[in-house]
């Protein structure tokens, strides 16, 4: 995949990148399979939905007596490859052979009048977006599925270069369609877009590894093309060769960056080790999530050129989709380690914790004592008939005593005077001492006893005993169909995502920074 200054020319006769040799051996191959009805074929119609550029094309094979229920993979080629070149590649890497013996499909979609795939423009790296190549892979998927009772939840997709590149766009703008993926040679998802040039589909920044980005800016690129979803993530397998001249090996330390945010893992691989594949060295490292499954899988070769060694290799990339096994699993042993609404980042939410036992209520107080009513005066006596004529003098009378029922005397009559003054009346008895509860004599009714204060809720989650104490801590509740045994991902972008204005803003900015440190 070569490319002069001047643009990229004649690409299909100048692949110095490891990939002419087996294109080349592709027709050789295919004679020295072993014989079988099955061969790679065309689909020329049916497969579309309206919306696919009308220079791709589908291809697939379906071994002989292949039932209900297989899986599918999706072949992806290189710039100025095709269809038969992909496939022979897949047949000199042991894939084909696997796909015979475990009755898998391979789709494998074609390039007509085109260089590279379009890994660039905001259609291919928007989920569902329209007219552009990964949708049309997608549809692909779906006429399979559909048309050959393929399993929907046992679908993978590898590729070489462009292909590479086509496979980590795919896992991550349809997380919903893959379970897994297997890349040699290609760039993160999303970097193809920096400085793209529609007339030959190519990156000068990305290729030469000028294209740099955190962690969590690469995350949140990935995550961009398919804005709101927080599901299940596909596992990817990264190839390269770090003498790589075409696809610079800068383009997969990004892309380790980009998956171990996406997938939530740590920094640090899991286990490290150095292995010989077709007497040359690779280092690997390897990720595992939390129910040991392998998610990120990197392999690198070094002094390799673009392509490496293992360009395709079934004999790593089938036991990563779990396609080796003798019984193939109807579900992909990854997405089975998932259930939906499980304890997201923040822990599992409070268990409704146990009812708390409500406050005891105060005791009313006891309606105070009446006080008692004054008894009623005597009325005095009629005063003696005085003499005729001579007014008798006024004899006040004493007024009745006060008191809890004192008699409230008239005051008698004084002689032949006039009826004496009525006494005074009594004197209301005082209230009773509420201090107690209960009410005063005749006075304030009591107040009502205290009422018992309810239980704290335990703010560890538990639910505490009810009342007024307030509700425990509910755990972060995580999204729909979020996986058990993945760790906290990266968050989410939300909104619209102007991918290709990020990634060229950031990839300018640095570049101004060299050029003014360089000046000084």
């Amino acid at each position: 995949m070569l490319r002069s200054n001047n643009g990229f020319h004649g690409l299909a006769s100048r692949l110095a990148w490891r990939f002419a040799a087996p294109v080349a051996l592709c027709a050789g191959l295919l004679a020295s399979a072993p014989a079988s009805a099955a061969s790679l074929v065309q689909v020329p119609s049916g497969w579309q939905v309206g919306t696919e550029p009308t220079w791709v094309s589908m291809y697939w094979y379906v071994p002989d007596n292949t039932p209900a229920g297989a899986p599918i993979i999706v072949l992806a080629h290189y710039c100025g490859g095709n269809a038969s070149g992909i496939f022979g590649q897949a047949q000199s890497g042991g894939i084909v052979t696997t796909a015979d013996q475990k009755k898998i499909i391979l789709v494998v979609p074609s390039l007509t009048g085109r260089n590279c795939w379009d890994v660039a423009t905001t259609p291919s790296l928007t989920h569902n977006g329209t007219n552009n190549d990964m949708k049309a892979i997608v549809d692909m998927v779906k006429y399979t599925i559909t048309n050959k009772q393929a399993n929907a939840d046992r679908v993978y997709v590898m590729g070489a270069s462009s292909g590479a590149m086509v496979t980590q766009v795919l896992l991550a703008a349809y997380p919903d369609v893959f379970k897994g993926g297997a890349e040699f040679a290609g760039v993160p998802a999303g970097c193809w877009a920096v400085s793209y040039a529609s007339s030959n589909q190519w990156s000068s920044p990305c290729a030469s590894g000028q294209v740099t980005h955190t962690p969590m800016e690469w995350g949140d690129i990935a995550r961009g093309m398919y804005p709101g979803y927080t599901g299940f993530r596909p596992r990817i397998q990264l190839w390269h060769g770090s003498a790589d001249p075409t696809i610079n090996y800068t383009n997969y330390t990004e892309a380790v960056e980009q998956w171990t945010n996406v997938l939530g893992l740590a920094t640090a691989p899991t286990t490290t080790s150095t292995l010989t594949i077709g007497g040359n060295n690779y280092n690997r490292r390897q990720w595992k999530d939390a129910c040991g499954i392998t998610v990120l899988d990197a392999f690198d070769q070094p002094n390799g050129p673009h392509g490496p060694s293992a360009n395709m290799n079934g004999q790593y990339t089938m036991p990563f989709f779990n396609l080796d096994q003798a019984t193939l699993t109807a579900t992909d042993p990854q997405a089975a380690g998932c259930s939906t609404g499980t304890g997201g980042a923040g822990g599992s939410s409070g268990a409704g914790g146990r009812g708390g036992t409500t406050g005891t209520a105060g005791t009313t107080g006891a309606a105070g004592r009446g006080g008692t009513t004054g008894g009623g005066g005597t009325t005095g006596s009629a005063g003696r008939g005085g003499t005729t004529g001579s007014a008798g003098s006024v004899g006040p009378g004493s007024a009745g005593t006060t008191g809890a029922g004192g008699d409230g005397s008239s005051g008698a009559a004084g002689d032949n005077g006039t009826t004496g003054v009525a006494g005074t009346g009594m004197i209301t008895g005082t209230g009773g001492d509420n201090s107690s509860g209960a009410a005063g004599d005749n006075g304030t009714s009591g107040a009502a006893g205290t009422t018992g204060a309810g239980g704290d809720i335990n703010p560890a989650g538990v639910g505490g005993d009810t009342g007024s104490g307030s509700a425990g801590t509910t755990g972060q509740t995580a999204a729909p169909a979020a996986c058990a045994c993945e760790v906290a991902r990266g968050p989410d972008a939300t909104g619209a995502f102007a991918l290709a204005g990020i990634v060229a803003g950031v990839f300018l900015r640095r570049r101004r920074a060299k050029r003014l440190a360089n000046e000084r």
